[in-house]
Parts: structure tokens; C-alpha cells; sequence
């Protein structure tokens, strides 16, 4: 590895560090401000910013991507309006720091309070999202930690034009240049380095693939926060209302497929397969959507002059981020439940039914980080969730689950006031 290199990224994490110090002090108002004039750049600067898109674009087919992995790059008109508000949604949520979790008074007078602080550090771990680099960056702002962006080949040129931005609003508002920086390089040396500066980092979170998610996982001496795959379900129960099952079906699967939180499993109860499976499988199909099929659906389907395929094994856990399903009948609720359990990745899962008893069961037997009754898989979402946005979605068990926000970003620490107590 280059020693230029190895210095460079080092360099950068010391910098970072001493950063998150002066930000973790810095007034609401400052970050706010910094905050708000993001923004407003985003808005002046669409055209730069679409420029810099564009030359990514045109190197998406060298780099093998697929339709749905393009959509994910591309930063329309329409999603850099949409980037904009989220920035100023996270500008107006209640700054985190400070808060008070925990107060008590000892016997012996000691004062104990338990408040909300930075984490620290954050490395961000990413492919193909341009969004990230900025969704990122101001929720990691706004709860005072600094963060190292790390984005993959595919977005480069998009990640800097947007992390040059920040760098300008930073300036603007009086904060350090140095609480968001990108790794200006897709040297993966680069990233090897970053991994193992566990003296100025405190937290690293993947996201993209399967294949970073474990590399980074595996490869971190800095913890992680991950989620591998996002297998998620969507469960028709025998009492499902068609139309809902046939609506939230479709936007669970089509409404940007290629996403974490797009629905790439259906089972459907068999007692209402017959009548509702040929309807939700031909809305989909409409859609474009490819059928995997278990033998009793495939019947089904058949009988109905449906087209699907027949599923592999694989297809069962699969992630496709592709427009593309599979699709099994279950005998009962007790079985969906346990078949999510054991096929999914617990990330985003959701039940239709009427029947309040069997979405209870459902939502309480279903062990995900969301779990929905009668709605789409895709409001698994930090702008969803009214956070602003989200610096991932967290399947881990610990620290953090769902949606990570504000909140989700800081750690605590013990502030004890006393008037001389010593310990015997």
C-alpha cells in the first residue's frame, strides 16, 4: 500500500476527530445554520449537480450495472427538490444533544444525570446512493458527530460535488470544514486503512451490498452497524381486503424496487389463494414483475393463465433489487410467521389483514426492525419515520434497530454533581 495513501486517510480521521470535539460543543443555531444554507445550495446548484450525475451515468453501463442499480445513482430534478426538504427537515427536528435520559439523587447526595452526546466519529460506507453523501452528512451534523464519507466508484463524481457543497455551508455557518470529509479516492487500499483507525473513529456503517456489508463487517477493528439484506415479506392473510392486498403488494414491490426495503417475498394464506393470488400475481405481472412460484402458486397462476416461473431454492431468501418476486402459498398465520423468521433478514415485513387478533400475532412474532399492518414495506424510511432522513436502516440488535436518526446517533454519557462527597 502506497505510505502516501495510508497517510492521507489517517490524516484525515485525526482531523475528523479533533473536529468532533469543537462540533460536539458547537450551538444548535450554528449547525442549523449550516443546515439550512445546504439547502438553499442544493437548489442553486442543480445544474452542477446534474453535470457531475451525468458523468457517472454515462459509466454505469461500463460498470455493469443494472436498471434498477441506475435508478438508485440518478438524481433527477425531482429527488434533489426531495433532498433539499430533507435537509431542512432534519434543520427543524429538536436538537438531540443535552437531552436529559436519566435523573437521580443518591443517599449520599450525589446529583446523577444521564444525557444524550455524539457518538463521535462516523465512517459512512457506501455504493451506488448519491443521497447518502448528504443524508449522511447532516444527520451526523445535526447530532454533532463528524463524519468520513466513503462512497464506491459508480457515484464519485456526484459525492464530491455534493460533499463540496457541505464544505461550503459548513464555512458559511462558522463550523470546522473538517466534521465532513470524503475519501478522495476508490483506492479499496483506502478503505482497508479506514477500517483499522479505531484510535479516531468510533463507528462505521455500511451501506450498500451484501458483499461491502460483510467485507466491512469483517474486516472493521471499529464497530459496526449493518444490515446484510433486506428480504422482506409481504404476508396476504385469508383475511385480507383484495384491494388492499392487490395495492400494497404492488407498492411494497414496484415502487423502487431496487431498494433495501422493497418486498422480494409474498406469501399468501391458502385459503384465499385461488381468489386473491391470480389477482395480486396479474397486477404485479402489469408491472412488469417477473413470478417465482412454489408448486401450489405456479398451479394457481397456471389455472388462471398466469405466466411465472419456477422457483429455486435460492429464490426463497433471495434479495433482487430487481423486478422480480417469489412467491409462495402457507397454510396458516403460525406458518408465515415462522417462515419470515427463518427466510427473511429481519428488516421490513408486513401482514394485510382485517383481522386485528392476527396482526397482533403477526406484529408480535415477527422479529424484524418494522414490522407493518396493512401498509407497504416502504415507509421503512427515516423521512418516512419523520426523522428527516436516515443514515441506515439497522438490523443489528444492539445500540440501534429500523431507521437510524438523530437519536440513533448519539451515545450518553454520566454528568454526577456533588458538594464534596468522597467513598469510604
Amino acid at each position: 500500500m502506497p505510505e502516501d495513501l495510508a497517510a492521507l486517510v489517517t490524516s484525515i480521521a485525526v482531523r475528523a476527530r479533533a473536529a468532533s470535539l469543537e462540533l460536539a460543543v458547537s450551538p444548535t443555531r450554528a449547525r442549523n445554520a449550516a443546515l439550512s444554507d445546504l439547502a438553499d445550495r442544493i437548489e442553486r446548484s442543480q445544474d452542477v449537480l446534474a453535470e457531475a450525475n451525468q458523468r457517472d451515468l454515462s459509466s454505469a453501463g461500463a460498470n455493469g450495472l443494472k436498471p434498477a442499480e441506475v435508478d438508485r445513482l440518478t438524481l433527477t430534478r425531482e429527488r434533489l427538490a426531495h433532498l433539499a426538504e430533507s435537509v431542512r427537515q432534519v434543520a427543524a427536528l429538536p436538537d438531540p444533544l443535552g437531552e436529559v435520559l436519566e435523573e437521580a439523587t443518591r443517599p449520599n447526595g450525589l446529583v446523577l444525570r444521564k444525557v444524550r452526546v455524539p457518538i463521535g466519529v462516523i465512517g459512512i460506507i457506501f455504493e451506488a446512493r448519491p443521497n447518502v453523501t448528504v443524508d449522511c452528512a447532516v444527520l451526523c451534523l445535526k447530532s454533532g458527530n463528524a463524519s468520513i464519507l466513503r462512497g464506491g466508484r459508480e457515484i464519485f463524481e456526484t459525492s464530491q460535488a455534493l460533499a463540496a457543497l457541505v464544505s461550503e455551508s459548513l464555512e458559511y455557518a462558522g463550523l470546522p470544514r473538517d466534521c465532513v470529509q470524503l475519501i478522495p479516492t476508490t483506492d479499496r487500499a483506502a478503505l482497508d486503512v479506514l477500517l483499522r483507525l479505531d484510535a479516531h473513529i468510533h463507528c462505521v456503517i455500511p451501506r450498500g451490498g451484501e458483499g461491502l456489508i460483510r467485507f466491512v463487517a469483517e474486516h472493521s477493528t471499529i464497530p459496526v452497524i449493518k444490515h446484510f439484506t433486506g428480504v422482506c415479506f409481504v404476508y396476504i392473510d385469508r383475511a385480507a381486503d383484495p384491494a388492499m392486498a392487490e395495492s400494497i403488494t404492488v407498492n411494497a414491490k414496484t415502487q423502487r424496487p431496487g431498494v433495501c426495503n422493497a418486498a422480494e417475498q409474498l406469501l399468501v394464506h391458502r385459503d384465499v389463494a385461488q381468489a386473491l393470488l391470480p389477482r395480486v400475481a396479474s397486477a404485479l405481472a402489469a408491472r412488469g414483475v417477473a413470478l417465482r412460484c412454489d408448486a401450489p402458486a405456479a398451479a394457481i397462476l397456471a389455472a388462471a393463465g398466469i405466466a411465472s416461473e419456477a422457483a429455486t431454492g435460492g429464490d426463497f431468501t433471495r434479495e433482487f433489487l430487481d423486478l422480480v418476486v417469489a412467491v409462495r402459498v402457507v397454510a396458516s398465520l403460525e406458518e408465515a410467521i415462522a417462515t419470515i423468521n427463518r427466510d427473511g433478514s429481519a428488516h421490513s415485513d408486513a401482514i394485510v389483514t382485517a383481522d386485528r387478533s392476527a396482526a397482533d400475532r403477526f406484529m408480535a412474532g415477527v422479529d424484524s426492525a418494522a414490522v407493518f399492518w396493512n401498509a407497504s414495506t416502504r415507509f421503512n424510511d427515516g423521512f418516512e419515520f419523520g426523522f428527516g432522513a436516515e443514515i441506515g436502516i439497522s438490523t443489528d440488535r444492539l445500540h440501534a434497530r429500523g431507521p437510524m436518526g438523530l437519536r440513533e446517533l448519539c451515545s450518553y454519557k454520566w454528568l454526577v454533581t456533588g458538594t464534596g462527597q468522597v467513598r469510604a
